[in-house]
This record gives C-alpha cells, structure tokens and sequence, in this order.
C-alpha cells in the first residue's frame, strides 16, 4: 500500500515537473518570438531611403545648396536596419539550432554580412555629406559620383544577393520544423531564388536596377519577412511544434526561461 502511494506520488511530482517545463517552455519561446517579430518590422524602417536619398542621383548634389538632414536620417535607418537584421538571427538561433545548428549558423552568418555590407554603403553615403560639408566643391564631382556609384553596387550584393541566400535559409528551417504556418514558410523559400533571379538578372544588365522587375523580384522576399514579422508577433510559434523543436522536454531535461 505504501509502495502504491509511493509511486503515485512520483509520478504526480514527474507530471507536475512537466507542466512546469512546459509552461517555462512556452513563456521562453513567447519571448523569443516576440522578440524576433519586432526587429523583422523593424528592417522595413529604411523604406523612406527611397525619397531621402533621392538627392543623392542629382549631378549637381555635391556643389548644389539644401540640407543635409534626409540624407543623414536615410544612413541612420539603414543603421537601425543592418543591427535589426543581425538581432534576428541572433533571437532565432537557440530555437532554429534544434531544427538544424549547421543552417542556423548559417542564418546567423548571413545576416551579419550582409548587415556589413549595409554599414559600409552608410559610410559611401555619409563620405558624400561630409564631401559637401568641407566645401570640396567641383573638384569632388567624379568623387561623388563615384560613391554613389559604389552605393549602389553594394546596395545590390547587401540587399538583394545576401537577403535571398538568408530567406532560402530561415524559409527551409521554418518549414521544417513548422514554427509557423507551412504556407509562410514557403513565401520564404520561394522568394528567395525569385530575388536571386532579379539580382542576377541586374548583374547582366539585363534589367536596370531600378526597372520594375528588379523591384517585383523582390517583392516576395518583403512579403515573407514582413508577415514573418506580423505573424510572430501576434500569434508566435505554432505551440504544437514546440516540443519537436526543442527536445529538451521530451527526455525530462531542464528548459532554462529566456
């Protein structure tokens, strides 16, 4: 009888360890999620570039007369983008490691370079200001024209190249561990040999870089990344995937909160 009660007290402690495990479980990849969502929005906040920069393409930008603040608030958000960028390979990668450590890394990696790349189009950009601030005049023209110049071939290897190579890696890792919706998974690995297209596609001069088509090939990707975003912020990771995704629970591990 008291070997009876023994056991069942054990395992009723064991249950109650679980559900504990369960429910740190939960609040940790709540977090992350959530995390994650908030700086996937927060990459689409250099989207005005597009219209702070635009004194940029003037011939006469350098010896020309006007501010300088769009052009600065431009460089600041593709700042605030490229650390966004890094934050959420970061913020996945203690979730997506358990799916594939190898691609996480690779996520992880990516995300980096290509948040190198944007630094680095930052200060072509910032060189120009301060070109205009000093007072180089005419004789800075081909200089000028040769930073934008380089902007804009950095741009395209930093956001075009390396955002495809990064949304083909988290897309394949989301699908396989179903995290979120299969369908949003595939918006990402889709989109990402789509934007290569595009990318290649530029590199040949086969298109401009700013035609069109160079914008629609990259339209799949943003809409991959944004509803990524949306989605683990509203509803986070799918709950039955969880304990797939983190295997700690099925062998009676300890799960540490975030």
């Amino acid at each position: 009888m008291n070997t009876t009660y023994q056991t069942a007290t054990t395992k009723g402690d064991k249950q109650m360890n679980t559900n504990r495990q369960a429910a740190t479980v939960a609040a940790s990849t709540r977090k992350i999620a959530l995390a994650a969502g908030v700086l996937y929005m927060l990459t689409f906040v250099s989207i005005p570039t597009i219209a702070l920069y635009g004194p940029l393409h003037d011939a006469n930008y350098i010896i020309g007369a006007g501010p300088d603040t769009p052009v600065i608030i431009g460089g600041l958000l593709e700042i605030i983008v490229a650390l966004a960028g890094i934050g959420t390979a970061v913020v996945l990668f203690p979730v997506l490691k358990k799916q594939n450590e190898g691609a996480a890394l690779g996520l992880v990696a990516s995300r980096i370079l290509e948040s190198g790349t944007i630094f680095v189009g930052v200060a072509f950009i910032l060189t120009i200001v301060t070109l205009r601030q000093t007072g180089a005049g005419a004789d800075a023209l081909v200089t000028g024209h040769a930073l934008v110049s380089l902007y804009d071939r950095i741009f395209l290897l930093g956001q075009s190249f390396m955002p495809a190579v990064c949304d083909l890696l988290l897309g394949f890792l989301l699908y396989r561990s179903r995290l979120v919706p299969r369908a949003l998974s595939l918006i990402g690995i889709v989109g990402g040999p789509v934007l290569l297209v595009g990318y290649l596609a530029v590199m040949f001069g086969l298109i401009g870089q700013r035609a069109p088509l160079a914008g629609l090939s990259a339209l799949p990707v943003a809409l991959f990344e944004f509803s990524l975003g949306v989605w683990l912020v509203v509803k986070g990771f799918n709950r039955s995937a969880i304990t797939s995704v983190l295997p700690e629970m099925e062998k009676g591990e300890p799960v540490k909160a975030a």
